[in-house]
């Protein structure tokens, strides 16, 4: 015999169109709610902002990957060429001024170490793999691919509350409001 405990993940919401979705998306911001997301067919210019979203802080995480690249790059060029194995040319030693010769493997290991930055920078902000969502398992969450505009609160909000959270979206002009659970 299976027991599989269900949770509240949260509610999901239908809207009109992407202008209701977008009005509906400033009324959850300005209620404080912080765990929610929009989802639509395709994006909506500006909807960013009606969310209250901030600049992702990806960049900053690629600008020292590829520093780290660059440095890395550096420290291998001038150990080989000119510690470990000095370059003699023409009667004289490389030293740390011949930098052009250093600029291909610079180039290469800063694009190298900001490729991978981004990467696993953005798999471990979005939080994936994920490989199942508890909405997949809503009724009418396929739609948000073809046709439909949704909201969903996730209950791990600190302002979550069954009937306000509720109340809120309906207020806001949703419509198939659902409670979506998720198998603990």
């Amino acid at each position: 015999m299976s027991t599989t405990r269900k949770r509240v993940y949260g509610y999901l919401a239908q809207f009109k169109n992407a202008s209701a979705l977008y009005k509906a998306a400033e009324k959850v911001r300005d209620a404080g709610i912080k765990k929610w997301d929009c989802y639509s067919p395709y994006p909506i210019h500006g909807l960013d902002g009606a969310m209250g979203m901030k600049r992702s802080i990806l960049p900053w995480f690629v600008f020292f990957g590829g520093m780290t690249g660059t440095a890395t790059a550096f420290t291998l060029a001038y150990t080989t060429q000119v510690v470990i194995y000095p370059t003699v040319v023409q009667g004289k030693p490389a030293n740390i001024f011949t930098v052009p010769a250093y600029f291909p493997i610079m180039f290469e290991l800063t694009v190298l170490f900001s490729g991978f930055t981004v990467l696993f920078g953005l798999l471990s902000l979005i939080k994936l793999p994920r490989l199942n969502h508890p909405l997949f398992a809503s009724n009418q969450f396929h739609r948000a691919t073809d046709d439909g505009f949704f909201i969903a609160i996730e209950a791990r909000d600190p302002n979550f509350s069954t009937t306000a959270t509720r109340e809120l979206l309906e207020a806001a002009g949703g419509a198939n409001i659902e409670l979506v659970e998720e198998e603990d």
